[in-house]
């Protein structure tokens, strides 16, 4: 059985970071690829950034020098570090496994960030 837990949201302050986790389990991690997407109220999902199992990584115009993609394949666990937040940033956010890329396969149940003073 696939399980992807996602945990680190939480409410920051505009500008503040915050680092996301997702703790991956019931797949081989080293050969699927990874991502985040997120999901603001009324708007649809959308890819915020991806990394293949190869380390190529995928990053959403709106987040590009902003936020960064890691994974660490001993713990089968996939990281999105975010910086400089801000409001429209708010969402919840959701990890995604696949053979595919970017994937859109296996999804956890979502982790809200919430970016206000």
């Amino acid at each position: 059985q696939v399980q992807l837990v996602e945990s680190g949201g939480g409410l920051v302050q505009p500008g503040g970071s915050v680092r996301l986790s997702c703790a991956a389990s019931g797949i081989i991690f080293n050969v699927y690829n990874m991502a985040w997407y997120r999901q603001a109220p009324g708007k649809q999902r959308e890819l915020v950034a991806a990394i293949s199992r190869g380390g190529m990584t995928t990053y959403a115009d709106s987040v590009k020098g902003r936020f960064t993609i890691s994974r660490d394949n001993a713990k089968n666990t996939v990281y999105l570090q975010m910086n400089s937040l801000k409001p429209e940033d708010t969402a919840i956010y959701y990890c995604n496994a696949d053979r595919s890329y970017p994937p859109s396969g296996y999804w956890g149940q979502g982790t809200q960030v919430t970016v206000s003073s």
